[in-house]
């Protein structure tokens, strides 16, 4: 059963769309991108979903829950990390996260060692008793981490969780995102526009512009949707005899096949069909150094999209 249940969700502030006609679901254990520019809803979906905003139009259910009357109820289970961590600059640390263990009804008795293990887990415990005016973006940012799972969340929100952090502390808290998901088995949803960052962590992505999905799934299921064709790259150990791409050609799942010197690219109706045509090429004499599927990345699905929005 979904974690999350979206149907139709639209919300308005005036005449501007902020999320319009969104509809998916979050499996248990996954970790799932609201992937978009600035603007694009992904915030938004966030404060539809924990109850924070009610939507216009259209239905949401988050373990079960309707966070337009049970967003109390949702709170309790999920944990929320924000652009910008919001903690109390002026408290050290293990004082920050003291408090929120408070806010959260953590009993009394198990605080402390709750704090603890957060502080451990994200390499804080040397810097427990500093003010967190003190600290760096990227170390607020980890704290700020810690606070949103004090409670032990089945369920994590993170909104832009390494925006404007330097690439070394935005690869720390990747690190950390990613061992949550794979030691604890939380279900994270990510709100990001940072592709890298997407592809790394997301087992599927809701591409989103101006408050609609544009497209969603893994990246294997996009890149299909997007190119349903696939090309490979063939290089040959010696360039060989005759005209190859135009006896590749009349085979059987081949579309088009061009040579150039030692390489050979080809174009096939599906994967399946470029062991035969590797065979084909042996058959005929062939010596095959390399042959390379071409693999799309995240960041060309993503401008495919936007660009046919657009």
């Amino acid at each position: 059963m979904p974690i999350i249940e979206v149907n139709d969700l639209r919300r308005t502030f005036g005449e501007n769309v902020a999320v319009d006609r969104m509809t998916f679901t979050v499996e248990p254990g996954e970790v799932f991108g609201l992937l978009g520019p600035n603007g694009a809803g992904k915030t938004t979906t966030v404060r539809l979903l924990n109850g924070i905003l009610p939507p216009s139009e259209g239905t949401a259910r988050v373990f079960g829950f309707d966070p337009t009357t049970q967003g109390e109820d949702i709170r309790r289970k999920t944990g929320v990390l924000t652009e910008t961590p919001a903690l109390y600059e002026r408290l050290s640390a293990r004082e920050n996260l003291e408090f929120f263990a408070t806010l959260q009804a953590i009993p009394e008795s198990d605080v402390s060692r709750r704090v603890d293990e957060m502080l451990e887990f994200f390499e804080l415990a040397p810097r427990a008793k500093d003010k967190v005016e003190t600290f760096s973006k990227g170390m607020k940012q980890r704290l700020a981490l810690a606070r949103a799972l004090i409670h032990k969340p089945p369920l994590l929100f993170l909104d832009e969780p390494t925006s404007g952090l330097d690439p070394e502390a935005a690869q720390q808290v990747n690190d950390l995102i990613a061992n949550l998901t794979s030691a604890n088995g939380q279900t994270v949803v990510l709100a990001t526009h940072n592709l890298f960052e997407a592809q790394r962590l997301c087992d599927r992505v809701a591409v989103m512009n101006k408050g609609k999905i544009l497209a969603l799934g893994s990246l294997k299921e996009l890149a299909r949707k997007l190119w349903p064709v696939t090309w490979v790259d063939i290089t040959f150990h010696v360039k060989p005899k005759g005209k190859v791409a135009d006896a590749l050609k009349i085979h059987r799942g081949v579309i088009q096949a061009s040579a150039e010197d030692e390489a050979l690219a080809v174009q096939v109706e599906n994967e399946d069909v470029i062991p035969e045509v590797v065979r084909h090429l042996v058959n005929n004499g062939a010596s095959i150094l390399r042959v390379n599927p071409r693999d799309y990345t995240l960041e060309d699905i993503y401008f495919a999209l936007q660009a046919g929005e657009a």
